[in-house]
């Protein structure tokens, strides 16, 4: 299976990228496209033992900063790596394509050379997170800031579709994430979204709070990109925040710092727990092709396991039940206008 990675993006491009790509190669079995600066790509290949790994370079002359505008890639940047990673996947030279650059630069690039499914409106981002019973999808965590209710609707769509094909979770609850359980509750974004999701024939448990997302409560959790990302932000801060405030804490005193020998495998496996990189990467929802984005800060094992993410989002279709779903549920409901 031939992954393109855009090897240019992210902080630690391409030395993250490169090891990342060469491990999941190790593990997965999967053959990497490595797309960038060739030379540089070669520079970080000779640090490793890569002699039998089908592993491909493919130059691109441009690099996509994060500064920089996703408009500002369409007109002066279509030779950049993500750019040309996609195009890719475009062309059948590859069934994904996985990056850590810019977010914008990827949907931008998904959607000039892959295109949105027919009567997707906007593509999103998904992303895993642990509860006290799992896992829970909340969707969108920064694809779209403003929405409109036919957007929210296709998210829940495609976020129980993600929640089922690769997180195993046979009828994922889904709520929507808003200010109070009550239906009356929200702006009026939500109020109009949460009539749409109760008349559909998702497994809809109503509103949702801040305070719910981490009970095991519900499996996937609707809100526009804006909400999704602070949230995200928020979570991935707090998480960091409660480790530090534990070890300074127990640090203080001499018997404390014993406890804190003895507790250091559980602060290890909270850690793993809530760490991004666990998840390495998340799907742009909605295109007509897997996309994979990753966090800035992508560490190699983040890199890989964002590879792991691709080849488990084509193996198991997610795009196909996706374009299925949709069109399944304008038959159902056609008042929804979902095209």
């Amino acid at each position: 299976m031939k992954i393109a990675i855009d090897a240019m993006g992210g902080d630690d491009a391409p030395a993250a990228i490169v090891e990342g790509a060469i491990i999941a190669t190790r593990e997965y079995g999967i053959e990497p496209i490595l797309v960038g600066d060739e030379t540089a790509i070669h520079k970080e290949l000779s640090k490793h033992n890569v002699m039998g790994l089908p592993i491909t370079v493919v130059h691109a002359s441009q690099r996509v900063e994060m500064y920089e505008s996703a408009s500002s890639m369409i007109r002066k940047k279509r030779d950049s790596s993500i750019w040309v990673a996609t195009r890719l996947v475009k062309e059948g030279a590859a069934v994904a394509v996985v990056s850590a650059g810019n977010t914008g630069a990827s949907m931008a690039a998904g959607l000039f050379n892959l295109g949105p499914l027919s009567c997707v409106e906007r593509p999103a981002i998904p992303t895993p997170l642990p509860t006290l019973a799992g896992t829970a999808i909340l969707i969108d965590v920064g694809a779209n800031v403003d929405c409109k209710p036919t957007h929210l609707f296709q998210f829940a769509i495609m976020g129980q579709i993600y929640a089922q094909e690769i997180f195993g979770i046979r009828d994922p609850r889904v709520g929507l994430l808003s200010i109070g359980e009550e239906d009356s509750k929200g702006n009026e974004l939500t109020k109009e979204v949460f009539k749409r999701l109760k008349r559909s024939k998702l497994n809809f448990i109503g509103n949702v709070e801040g305070r719910d997302v981490y009970s095991g409560d519900v499996d996937v959790i609707v809100c526009d990109g804006f909400t999704g990302n602070v949230a995200l932000k928020i979570s991935e801060g707090l998480s960091e925040a409660i480790i530090q405030f534990l070890k300074k804490e127990i640090l203080v005193s001499p018997l404390g710092k014993l406890g804190y020998m003895l507790l250091k495998p559980s602060f290890a496996r909270f850690k793993k727990k809530v760490d991004y990189a666990e998840y390495g990467g998340a799907p742009l929802l909605g295109l007509n092709g897997t996309s994979i984005i990753c966090h800035g800060h992508s560490s190699p094992d983040a890199i890989k396991n964002a590879i792991h993410v691709a080849q488990e989002s084509y193996k198991r279709g997610v795009v196909r039940h996706i374009q299925e779903q949709i069109e399944e549920h304008m038959k159902e409901s056609p008042q929804e206008s979902l095209c």
